[in-house]
């Protein structure tokens, strides 16, 4: 699997290079707009938390496998049981398809956007979709490793130059940028108290969670090793590495944030990208437009490739893993030539296509809550492996200060998914009551103490009521649902409701 160890600086940062291009994707392109455009720039440092907490998370699975010798996915496979076994696969499962679906829908839009193919979106959608999977695919197979590296390198090069380039254009005021970044704030927090469920505190625990990748984290200890780097002493090399790679991740993130603020963001999902590129172009003219789309088409582009040419190497790993533990075969190592590895290539390259021609709106929602599961999982499994003088040795064993951060992780991102599962709730119930409110309203307005007549022009309400003569509200316009509201009587009929307007 390795090779013959180079010196050039790619050799040093290449991994970490690899780490920034495949965890920056259209997930981090709309988390870090939506935030800046809700919030402003006041939320910087939380990019910043987040790329350091991932950092932490990287560098632990990199002391684990240098000490041990043993990829993170061995570890866990050896010391957590068939549980874990079983759960991980379904988790990689799910996760490689509802990825690679994204993905190929991201690269087909933005594609398109460049180079139109068609009169209709969603078929250039498609067909650049499905050329960008072939595309990787084959540059993976008959390419190897290094020319991934290389292909990597542009790709990132790209982005990361006209994301950084676009936002520091749009800067007006740098006081605010600096204030951001070294001033922990949250504006809405800031502004309403600690409301648990405020808009702040949501986009804030997104951005700091949506930093970087995920299970392509694991991925880091496979592309050392075809760097040659085996043994402890390679660690000191491995956190240059590392802190590169998340120096240009958060670099990324802030251009991001920085963008959302300036311009409203309207779109949605994979349509994002082209939104805030036609909107850059009032601002930066069609060049700013054009940079934009390069920039966002090489982050998705090198998530895509990064996608195809990592997760194979789990799926490998854990192949090999089973069939030498229930099967009585001889544990080989990881290939890219095996043929484990090609068909998991080919698999992931083609089964997510299927997605493009269909919706899966609310599967992905179900995902979503579950995928959230697996940074907590990784930083337990951190405390537990790296924990033990046994298994790493006290040299590679956590230091007192890794082990209050990884608690931190730990007990962020729990408290992260108990807010969202608190808020989704809460949104649920707060629907339910307006529901039963509206038919509560319709029933009293089909039985005519009150007939609402509506004035589109002049967006009014207007209640003929055998109380009052005649009441005008002014309510939010809405042509596809109008919702009436009770009022109150001014002959001292009891209150049923209350609406904000003028008599």
């Amino acid at each position: 699997m390795s090779e013959k160890p180079r010196t050039t600086w790619l050799k040093v940062i290449g991994p970490g290079i690899l780490v920034a291009a495949t965890g920056v994707g259209a997930g981090d392109l709309a988390t870090g707009a939506f935030s800046g455009n809700a919030l402003g720039v006041a939320v910087l440092w939380a990019v910043l938390v987040g790329a350091f907490l991932k950092f932490v998370l990287t560098e632990g699975l990199t002391r684990w496998q240098l000490a041990t010798g043993d990829t993170l996915l061995e570890g866990c496979v050896t010391h957590f049981g068939i549980l874990v076994q079983i759960v991980f696969i379904l988790y990689l499962v799910l996760w490689s398809f509802f990825v690679g679906t994204a993905l190929l829908s991201a690269c087909g839009v933005t594609a398109n956007a460049m180079l139109p193919m068609s009169g209709d979106p969603a078929t250039g959608k498609i067909v650049y979709g499905i050329l960008h999977g072939l595309a990787a695919a084959a540059l993976v197979w008959w390419g190897g490793y290094r020319l991934f590296e290389k292909a990597m390198s542009v790709c990132i090069a790209i982005m990361f130059v006209t994301v950084v380039v676009t936002s520091v254009q749009l800067v007006s005021d740098w006081q605010a940028v600096i204030k951001g970044l070294v001033w922990p704030t949250i504006p809405e927090l800031a502004s309403e108290g600690l409301e648990l469920t405020g808009e702040g505190l949501d986009w804030t625990i997104a951005l700091i969670g949506g930093v970087g990748g995920t299970v392509t984290i694991l991925c880091y200890g496979y592309w050392i090793r075809e760097e040659g780097r085996f043994g402890g002493e390679f660690l000191k090399t491995c956190r240059i590495d590392l802190a590169t790679g998340y120096v240009m991740t958060a670099i990324f993130g802030i251009g991001m944030v920085i963008i959302g603020s300036t311009i409203e963001v309207d779109a949605k999902g994979v349509q994002l990208i082209v939104s805030i590129a036609d909107q850059l172009q009032d601002r930066l003219g069609a060049a700013g437009r054009w940079a934009f789309l390069i920039g966002g088409w090489g982050a998705v582009t090198s998530s895509l490739l990064g996608y195809c040419q990592s997760i194979p190497y789990l799926y490998t790993d854990y192949t090999g893993m089973m069939l030498a533990k229930y099967g009585g075969r001889e544990r080989q190592p990881v290939s890219t030539q095996s043929t484990i590895y090609r068909a998991t290539l080919m698999i992931l390259a083609t089964v997510p296509m299927v997605g493009l021609w269909v919706s899966f709106r609310e599967v992905q929602k179900l995902y979503a809550i579950i995928g959230a599961a697996f940074m907590p999982l990784l930083a337990a499994a951190l405390l537990f492996l790296n924990g033990s003088r046994r298994l790493v040795g006290e040299d590679h064993r956590n230091k007192p200060w890794t082990t209050v951060i990884l608690y931190l992780t730990l007990i962020f991102f729990l408290v992260a998914g108990g807010l969202h599962v608190y808020k989704t709730t809460k949104a649920q119930r707060h629907g339910e009551k307006k529901q039963a409110s509206e038919n509560r309203n319709e029933t009293t307005s089909s039985n005519g103490s009150q007939t609402p007549v509506w004035e589109p022009n002049s967006a009014k309400l207007r209640f003929a009521s055998p109380d009052l003569c005649l009441v005008s509200f002014r309510v939010h316009q809405q042509p596809a649902k109008q919702s009436f509201v009770n009022v109150r009587s001014e002959a001292g009929a009891s209150e049923r409701g209350e609406v904000r307007g003028k008599t």
